[in-house]
């Protein structure tokens, strides 16, 4: 599998190795300022770029008929015109909040504990994540995607960083050095308290997870996520 790189800082090199170690090939290394060039020779893009870069990153893929995989956070509020642009082309595009499949496992059991703990109105649920000072959006997609997991399976409407209000979820974002990411939540009342917690320990388990989803989208065509690609739908 030929492999285009946009995005080329710490979690590409990663993503490098971890390709090249499975057998495939990278085609192009794409930082922030250089072009797409050699783009056309790759059979799968992986997109760990920054913010302001992603969009542009996905559109290029999807109009070149490259299937994308993103996991590039904090620019969520294109994510629907990703998907229609994806369906005009017929292309292949997952997006993933975070793509370690330790979290994907962790947010089925967020969404489940969510279920569970609906119905029991003397606890008060609150997150906390945190991850590494080059971090660019807080809270972290991951952090958000737990949210709404919460959200889907309660009474919760929303989620804030301010002081919440009974139906906001209060998410307390850190940045510390060298931290890859650890997400709690908990669960508090008057007399106890539940929590669960996943602690990344290095970038590998993320960039496993994308190019395992890279092997997986070769040959389909549509929006995909991580559920999917891990068969947990």
């Amino acid at each position: 599998m030929k492999i285009a790189l946009l995005g080329y800082g710490k979690m590409g090199k990663v993503i490098e190795r971890i390709a090249l170690e499975r057998g495939h090939e990278i085609v192009l290394r794409k930082s922030s300022n250089d072009t797409f060039e050699g783009l056309q020779q790759a059979d799968v893009a992986i997109d760990f770029s920054v913010p302001d870069s992603a969009v542009n990153n996905i559109s290029e893929c999807l109009a070149s008929n490259i299937p994308i995989i993103s996991g590039t956070t904090g620019w969520l509020e294109q994510y629907n015109e990703m998907v229609a642009l994806c369906n005009e082309k017929k292309g292949a595009f997952i997006y993933g909040s975070n793509f370690s499949l330790g979290v994907n496992i962790f947010f089925e059991l967020n969404a489940y504990l969510a279920k569970m703990m609906s119905h029991l109105k003397e606890y008060k649920v609150s997150m906390e994540e945190i991850h590494h000072t080059q971090k660019l959006d807080a809270p972290s997609g991951t952090a958000i995607s737990l949210a709404q997991g919460i959200i889907e399976n309660s009474h919760y409407a929303s989620w804030t960083m301010e002081t919440p209000k009974d139906s906001e979820i209060h998410i307390e974002a850190k940045r510390i050095e060298n931290i890859p990411g650890t997400h709690s939540i908990f669960y508090d009342s008057d007399v106890d308290q539940i929590e669960i917690k996943h602690t990344a320990h290095s970038r590998e388990g993320f960039a496993l997870g994308a190019v395992v989803a890279a092997e997986w989208l070769m040959g389909k065509k549509g929006v995909f996520t991580m559920k999917d690609v891990l068969n947990l739908t």
